[in-house]
């Protein structure tokens, strides 16, 4: 039997139908130019490379493989001017005053100064100062510098402080100017050390009147405007009020009584030999001493209207003549003889002031009602004002009655001001600063009531303080330190050299060139000192003391 066997280990898969695909696109054969440019494009990079390490290998064996510094292919003397060149101060070493201290000889060490706390003192050692002849210190440089450093406790410096001991060079003049330092000269001025607070002005209560109407009336007549100046007694308006003419009228009539009682008396007391009885004499007594209560009162109701009047200067006017004296009471002569003739009223109220000063508020007219529940004028003595500042709790301790104080406010510069008449024992509940009250004097008229501005306390003032701009003084973690000039740092060829010198700042003031600083001790005024960019120095200064070169 024959049988077809297997192909034992070929495992048989059905093979899947054929799938039309794209039919490939015909081979293109590259151009001969194309060959061409891909064989330089290979050549090209390798032959450029190995240019460049045959250039390599040819300059190092023609400079024995050392090459030079930029320095040196740029400049010829290059390598000179480094191997000259001082990299710890920066300058040339054969310009280094530090290198070479014969080319700028220091002047000789001195002690350190316990009174004022800096080294180097120039009020003890005056030739220490970088002036071109040396200075004159007084007695009275001694003094100012003793004030201003026993005056309020002061930043102190450390005597192992070591930076003193330093210079700084700079290259040339052209690099100063490049730089942008700017010296200035030290110099005397006047500061100022004080407290400052907040002030508000207004009128002082005892020379300011808020006027009314005595009694319910109608506005009779206006005499006086915003602005007028009046004197105490001068008339701002009449009032013409029922209740005047109705006082008036009761003078009259117990002067009357006064008179007829008076008269009664006296007549029963000289026939009292009998014809008369005792009785009548004292009924007669009592009515006289009644009558004149009724006329005390009376006058006493007139005065409280501001109308004075003795019945002594009166007695025996008829009374025609004792009511034309009565109609125009209180209203000056020439006001007087103004209205004689043009009103017949005796009801007239004059308003007038208690005080002198201006009119400064206004609100009446003719005609119009008045009572004493409305203010008619506001009359203040604009000459003096009262400034009431708001004083820390801290400073309170420093303000005592008498002290100077300045107020500036916008429109005002600063300027003497009044002086401290009262400090309130008790801080205010919110505010938790201390009332100050100032007596401000305001003759010229350049403050306002009711203004807002600051207020200066001096505490001192110098007039003759050696100054300094602020941007001068540095603090260095253990003392303060300026950049002094050099005394020859003009002269052609002479190093450009700043001294360190240790100071002792005192007060610090707003002049008006800007914030200048007390210096008690430490320079003298004909120094020389950096301010403007003074910063770089400091940098060079800390750059060294930290071993940079």
């Amino acid at each position: 039997m024959n049988q077809t066997q297997p192909n034992i280990g070929v495992l048989e898969q059905p093979v899947p139908p054929a799938t039309p695909s794209a039919p490939e696109p015909p081979a293109v054969r590259p151009s001969v130019l194309g060959r061409v440019m891909k064989l330089f494009g290979h050549v090209i990079p390798m032959a450029l490379a190995i240019g460049c390490v045959v250039g390599l290998v040819a300059l190092g064996r023609g400079t024995g493989w050392s090459l030079p510094k930029f320095s040196a292919l740029t400049e010829g003397e290059g390598l000179e001017k480094e191997r000259d060149w001082c990299a710890e101060h920066g300058v040339p070493e054969s310009e280094c005053v530090e290198c070479k201290p014969e080319l700028l000889p220091r002047a000789k060490r001195v002690k350190w100064c316990k009174e004022f706390g800096v080294h180097e003192c120039p009020l003890c050692y005056p030739a220490i100062a970088e002036t071109k002849t040396p200075p004159t210190v007084t007695s009275e440089d001694w003094e100012r510098a003793r004030r201003a450093v026993g005056f309020a406790p002061r930043v102190e410096n450390n005597p192992k402080c070591k930076l003193h001991e330093r210079r700084i060079q700079l290259v040339s003049a052209e690099v100063v100017d490049r730089l942008g330092i700017v010296s200035r000269p030290v110099v005397t001025g006047p500061v100022v050390e004080g407290v400052t607070a907040p002030g508000e002005t207004g009128y002082a209560p005892t020379s300011v009147a808020r006027l009314s109407a005595r009694v319910p009336g109608a506005v009779f007549r206006v005499e006086r405007q915003v602005g007028d100046r009046i004197r105490r007694g001068d008339v701002l308006a009449l009032i013409d009020a029922a209740e005047v003419g109705r006082v008036k009228s009761e003078f009259q009539q117990a002067l009357t009584q006064v008179d007829l009682k008076g008269q009664t008396l006296k007549g029963l007391k000289e026939l009292s030999g009998g014809a008369v009885s005792g009785q009548s004499v004292m009924d007669a007594e009592a009515a006289f001493e009644e009558s004149r209560v009724r006329l005390l009162t009376a006058e006493q109701s007139l005065a409280n209207l501001g109308l004075t009047i003795r019945a002594t200067d009166v007695r025996g006017l008829t009374p025609t003549d004792l009511a034309k004296r009565m109609q125009f009471l209180g209203i000056p002569d020439a006001l007087r003889r103004e209205l004689d003739g043009k009103t017949g009223s005796s009801n007239l109220l004059p308003v007038t002031s208690p005080v002198d000063g201006e009119v400064v508020s206004r609100s009446v007219a003719a005609g119009e009602a008045a009572d004493a529940g409305k203010v008619l004028f506001v009359v203040a003595d604009t000459s003096r004002l009262w400034l009431t500042l708001r004083v820390r709790i801290e400073d309170a301790p420093k303000l005592k009655p008498g002290q100077p104080v300045r107020f500036t406010h916008s429109g005002h510069e600063e300027g003497d001001a009044g002086s401290i008449v009262w400090v309130s024992p008790s801080a205010d509940e919110k505010t938790r600063t201390v009332a100050v009250r100032v007596d401000l004097p305001n003759r010229d008229g350049s403050h306002r009531a009711n203004t807002f501005g600051t207020a200066r306390v001096v505490l001192r003032e110098e007039k003759n303080a050696v100054v300094v701009p602020s941007e001068a003084v540095h603090w260095e973690g253990d003392c303060n330190v300026v950049f002094v000039r050099d005394r020859n740092f003009e002269a052609p060829g002479a190093p450009k050299v700043f001294h360190v010198r240790t100071v002792r700042p005192g007060a610090q003031d707003v002049a008006q060139a800007g914030p200048v600083t007390e210096i008690a001790a430490g320079v003298l005024p004909g120094e020389w000192v950096a301010t403007t960019n003074s910063g770089i120095l400091r940098s060079e200064l800390l750059k060294n003391n930290l071993g940079a070169g």
